[in-house]
C-alpha cells in the first residue's frame, strides 16, 4: 500500500507540467542567479574597472608620475579630464578639479576620486621628521570597498615611482607606523557627513522595495480566488468588464503599497531618525511611482499563474531573484559593470535608484526623470501584459 501511494504520488508529479517546473527548473534558475552574483563563475566579469576622477593640484614631475602609475593598473581607469563617454557634470577634456570630483561621487557618477594637492610631490616616499601633506580620497561610504581599492593601489603606485626613481628615500628615526605609508592619504566623506546613521536611508529603500514586491504579488493572488469561487464569473457580468476590474484591482494594490512604504519610512524616521520630512517631494514622487510598477507586477504574477501554487513559485522566483541583482540584497556598485546593466531590466533596480538619489545623494526632482521615466514604462508594460493574460478569463 505504502509503494502505491508513493507511486502515485509521482504519477501526479509526472502529469503536472506546472509542478515540475516548480520543482525543479525554478531552483536551479535560482541557483544560478546568486552563484553569478556572490560565486566566482566565469559567465560574468568580475573585474571591472574603477572609475576614479583624479585631481592633480601640484603639477608636479612626481605627481604626474605619480598618475601616470595609477593609470598603469589594471584594475582602475583613471581620469584626469573628463572624459567624453561620461554622463557626469563638466565638459568632455575639461580637467578636473577639486569641486568637479567632488560633484561626480556626490552624484554618484564616481565611488571615489582622488585629490593631489600641493606639496603632495615631498610626501612620496619620504619618512623623515616633519609635517607630511596627504592625498585626499573624496568617498561615497555607500561604496566602503572602493575608497580602500584606491588607497591600497596608491600606495602601489608611490612603490612604482620611487622604483623607478621618481622620489628618494628619506628615514627618519622613531617614525611611527602611521608615517610608514609611501605616500599618505585621508578619506573626506562626500555623502553623510552630518548625520548619526548614514546608511539607514540605503537599507530603507532596499527592504521598502523588496516587501511591496512581494505584498503586491501575494495581494494580486486574490484575483485567483475570486476565479475559483466564482465571484470573478459575477464581477464581469454586471458590466464592470475586465479593463475595469484590472484598473481596480491595480489602484487598491497601488494604494496598499504606497501605504507600506510610507509606514515603513516613518519607523525610520521616528526609531533611526531618517530625514523624511526634508525629503517629501522626491519620497512622494518615488514612492507612487515605485508602487504603481510594483502593483502592475503583481497583476502580471497573478493572471499569469492558474493556481496559487503556481503564483507562490512565480512570486519566489522573481522577487527575489530581481530583488538579488538589483541592489536589495547586494549592493549593485560590488557587482561587475555587466551584472550591472543586467539589473536594469528590473523595475526595483530603478526605483531603488531614485530612493537613493533622494535621501542619499540629495538630487532635486529634475535628477529623478530617468528612474520615473523608466518606472512609468514598466507600469505602462505590465499593465499591458496583465490585460493580455486576462483574456482566458473572458473566454473562459
Amino acid at each position: 500500500m505504502i509503494g502505491l501511494l508513493v507511486r502515485s504520488a509521482w504519477v501526479q508529479l509526472s502529469r503536472d507540467r506546472a509542478a515540475q517546473v516548480l520543482s525543479f527548473i525554478v531552483p536551479i534558475v535560482f541557483f544560478s542567479v546568486f552563484a553569478v552574483i556572490f560565486g566566482g563563475g566565469t559567465t560574468v566579469d568580475r573585474t571591472s574597472r574603477l572609475r576614479v576622477p583624479v585631481v592633480d593640484e601640484s603639477r608636479t614631475e612626481r605627481s604626474q608620475a605619480l598618475i601616470r602609475a595609477l593609470e598603469a593598473d589594471s584594475a582602475l581607469r583613471v581620469n584626469v579630464v573628463v572624459p567624453p563617454d561620461a554622463r557626469g557634470p563638466g565638459r568632455a577634456g575639461e580637467p578636473f578639479t577639486r569641486a568637479l570630483a567632488e560633484e561626480w561621487v556626490r552624484r554618484g557618477n564616481a565611488a571615489v576620486a582622488l585629490v593631489l594637492p600641493v606639496g603632495i610631490e615631498w610626501s612620496i616616499m619620504s619618512f623623515a621628521q616633519g609635517e607630511r601633506v596627504p592625498a585626499i580620497l573624496l568617498s561615497d561610504p555607500s561604496d566602503p570597498v572602493a575608497s580602500r581599492l584606491v588607497g591600497g593601489l596608491l600606495q602601489r603606485a608611490a612603490l612604482r615611482v620611487a622604483a623607478s626613481g621618481g622620489a628618494d628615500l628619506q628615514l627618519g628615526p622613531g617614525s611611527p607606523a602611521e608615517r610608514m605609508m609611501p605616500v599618505p592619504f585621508e578619506e573626506e566623506r562626500v555623502l553623510g557627513r552630518k548625520r548619526q546613521s548614514p546608511m539607514i536611508a540605503f537599507y530603507a529603500a532596499g527592504i521598502a522595495v523588496m516587501f511591496i514586491m512581494f505584498a503586491a504579488a501575494g495581494a494580486g493572488g486574490a484575483l485567483i480566488e475570486e476565479t475559483e469561487s466564482g465571484t470573478l464569473e459575477r464581477v464581469l457580468t454586471s458590466g464592470l468588464g475586465m479593463n475595469g476590474l484590472l484598473l481596480a484591482k491595480w489602484l487598491s494594490l497601488t494604494s496598499f503599497a504606497c501605504a507600506q512604504i510610507v509606514v515603513m519610512f516613518m519607523w525610520g524616521m521616528v526609531a533611526f531618525r531618517l530625514p523624511l520630512l526634508a525629503h517629501l517631494p522626491g519620497f512622494a514622487v518615488m514612492t507612487v511611482t515605485t508602487a504603481a510598477a510594483a502593483a502592475a507586477f503583481g497583476l502580471v504574477l497573478a493572471t499569469l499563474s492558474r493556481t496559487r501554487q503556481q503564483l507562490s513559485g512565480l512570486a519566489n522566483l522573481l522577487v527575489l531573484g530581481l530583488n538579488a541583482i538589483g541592489g536589495s540584497m547586494f549592493p549593485r556598485f560590488l557587482m561587475s559593470e555587466t551584472l550591472q546593466q543586467i539589473s536594469l531590466v528590473g523595475f526595483n533596480a530603478w526605483a531603488l535608484d531614485g530612493y537613493l538619489k533622494v535621501f542619499w545623494r540629495e538630487a532635486p526632482l529634475a535628477a529623478l526623470a530617468p528612474q520615473v521615466g523608466a518606472l512609468l514604462g514598466f507600469t505602462a508594460l505590465f499593465l499591458f501584459l496583465a490585460r493580455r493574460f486576462a483574456r482566458r478569463w473572458e473566454t473562459a
